[in-house]
């Protein structure tokens, strides 16, 4: 299941680049409004899949700091 995640992640991805590519050429005003939808429409597929694939994995307590680094603290 995580593969297939992350293979739509890195389509998401993909097409967010291809997009902005896009963005940087010379285009009609309704091309330039249909990519800008598409951009915004990926871009908001991406974050939901990521909060869902991936929504502890890269998150800490606020509490749970690395005991060799609170004493880096001071």
């Amino acid at each position: 299941m995580l593969d297939l995640e992350l293979a739509r992640i890195r389509t998401h991805r993909n097409n967010i680049s291809r997009y902005r590519r896009l963005l940087k050429t010379k285009l009609s005003e309704l091309e330039r409004r249909f990519i800008e939808r598409r951009l915004a429409e990926e871009q908001a597929a991406l974050e939901a899949l990521t909060a869902d694939a991936l929504p502890a994995a890269f998150t800490l307590p606020r509490d749970s700091a690395v005991p060799a680094l609170r004493g880096a603290e001071r």
